[in-house]
């Protein structure tokens, strides 16, 4: 069975305050507004995990929305979103939505987000993925919310089961684990402590997928 996706497309139409549509149908209904839109992705850390920070999808997406964010769409309930939003804000959309969690449902939750052309750098720069005797299954990627400053990479390494490997790059850490990421000692506190910055997980997977979504919502 496919993993389930949730958008606030609807038949009704509401208009938030700016100015874009908040939700309709997409298979009958043309975007009505000409104003540009930027097409983000947003990775939230720790929610739905072991009956922690819960929070429903549906009231997460009509939450975001009530922000002027357009399409919102969520993947699975770990908390990943996709949506537009006006390219000329003044306000950065990472913070409004820590800002509207915590408003909303009481979270204090690390927001993590991307535009849709780092997304596609991060994922065209997976040696990993090209690889046919890596199975995919295996790959995870830490997403990191800026690019680390000094750091052992030498004593990361050293942490590694045998047969895993770790690439590096500015805005991701790209993680081969065969052992499986549960029993990995490279894990996301463990990269963030190193690097020093925020970081979050996915596996390669999702990874696809939100691009695939962001990408459906700029067609």
């Amino acid at each position: 069975m496919g993993k389930t996706i949730y958008s606030n497309f609807h038949y009704r139409s509401t208009i938030s305050r700016s100015g874009c549509l908040e939700s309709y149908d997409h298979r009958n209904l043309a975007f009505p507004f000409s104003m540009k839109l930027k097409t983000y992705i947003c990775i939230l850390r720790g929610i739905n995990v072991s009956g922690q920070k819960l929070i429903k999808m549906e009231k997460l997406r009509s939450s975001l929305s009530e922000l002027g964010f357009c399409k919102v769409t969520t993947y699975i309930q770990s908390g990943n979103i996709v949506f537009q939003f006006k390219e000329e804000a003044s306000t950065l959309p990472g913070k409004m939505i820590g800002e509207k969690i915590q408003e909303d449902f009481g979270y204090d939750v690390p927001v993590l987000l991307l535009s849709i052309n780092k997304l596609r750098n991060i994922v065209a720069n997976n040696r990993f993925a090209g690889d046919p005797s890596k199975d995919i299954k295996y790959l995870h990627v830490t997403f990191l919310a800026q690019p680390p400053e000094q750091f052992d990479k030498e004593e990361i390494i050293t942490r590694k089961a045998e047969t895993e490997e770790i690439i590096f790059s500015d805005d991701a850490v790209y993680l081969f684990c065969p052992g499986g990421y549960g029993k990995t000692k490279l894990n996301n506190n463990f990269i963030e402590s190193r690097l020093k910055v925020s970081a979050t997980t996915r596996n390669w997977r999702t990874t696809l997928k939100l691009l695939d979504l962001a990408e459906g919502l700029e067609r």
